[in-house]
């Protein structure tokens, strides 16, 4: 009799056990961001907290702004796996303070990456250029089409605050006088149809991109240093500002993109916080899984798939063999 009631004892402890495990993750909401690399990033999470886990995961549809004031009022939803915070790094710091939200981790390992760009295949054939003012000492790379003589340089879409800052960077480095001129290209997609062409052609290609993005997957670009270090007070007053009147040769700043959760669920949720506080990729890892997903005209879940059979040897760093072999088994 002692006999059984001891086994009762113990099977009721391991189901105790099991329970409070998964109470630790229960229920998870996750914003599934309205950018490409935010939404994979989203079901990546979503397998691994359901499948690994045991946690009951729902996606919500976030973009930036929204997704942090919800989060900040509401405490809802519990993770934004993306969130580029430079557009709400007061806030953020002032919620963080006051206990409201937690920074789990950087997402991206080198941050987000603005710039100007040239293709691969002209940075291994002109080794000696770097940077932005050697590549303007050449306009003849980087030839307009009824002008192969004079230099162009693509601008991003109108409404974008990078069309302010190339255009003040262009003026304080004489690019006018260098040979060359601005080409507004109307659209994020007729500004990704340039960059096409120049591969296709084989032809020079210099303007403003951004990383991490689908089209940076598919056509290798390398981003050229401005030869200055970022100055934040300069890219403030006058960088960003359209038609600045004394602009200064400035960097870009490094977008800062984090993981945030509200502090409500980091607290319950100490098994999930582990894995997000681990799980980062590099943006060139983001840019070939988006361009896999663009050319397979894949959906964010699809995308997510496909990341966790290809690339075990990365993701499989965030988690323990257990959770990993979980994982693995529900693919």
């Amino acid at each position: 009799m002692k006999k059984h009631i001891a086994a009762a004892l113990f099977a009721a402890a391991l189901y105790t056990f099991a329970g409070a495990a998964h109470a630790d993750c229960g229920s998870v909401s996750i914003a599934e961001m309205n950018w490409a690399s935010a939404g994979v990033a989203a079901n990546v999470d979503k397998i691994i907290l359901q499948e690994g886990y045991g946690c009951s995961v729902e996606l919500v549809t976030g973009d930036t702004l929204p997704t942090f004031t919800s989060m900040n009022e509401k405490g809802q939803p519990d993770i934004a796996p993306e969130l580029w915070i430079n557009a709400v790094r007061t806030p953020l710091d002032q919620a963080v303070s006051e206990g409201r939200l937690v920074i789990a981790a950087g997402i991206l390992s080198e941050g987000g990456q603005d710039g100007w760009w040239i293709p691969k295949f002209l940075a291994d054939a002109h080794p000696d250029i770097k940077t932005v003012q050697q590549a303007l000492e050449h306009p003849e790379l980087f030839p307009a089409s009824d002008d192969p003589k004079k230099g162009v340089i693509y601008n991003c879409p109108p409404g974008w605050q990078c069309q302010a800052s190339l255009g003040n960077l262009f003026k304080a480095l004489d690019g006018e006088k260098k040979g060359f001129e601005i080409v507004e290209t109307g659209s994020a997609a007729a500004l990704d149809g340039t960059i096409a062409n120049a591969f296709e052609r084989k032809t020079g290609w210099l303007g403003y991109y951004w990383s991490p993005t689908s089209i940076l997957g598919k056509y290798p670009m390398v981003r050229l240093s401005f030869g200055v270090p970022h100055d934040k007070a300069e890219w403030d007053a006058c960088t960003s500002v359209i038609d600045c009147a004394n602009p200064k040769v400035n960097s870009y700043p490094v977008s800062e993109v984090y993981t945030v959760v509200t502090k409500k669920f980091a607290e319950k949720a100490g098994v999930a916080m582990d894995y997000l506080k681990k799980r980062k990729w590099a943006n060139d890892t983001v840019n070939s899984l988006l361009a896999w997903q663009t050319d397979n005209q894949g959906t964010n879940e699809d995308a997510a798939k496909y990341f966790l059979k290809t690339h075990e040897d990365i993701w499989t760093t965030w988690v323990s063999p257990e959770i990993a072999a979980k994982v693995k088994a529900s693919l």
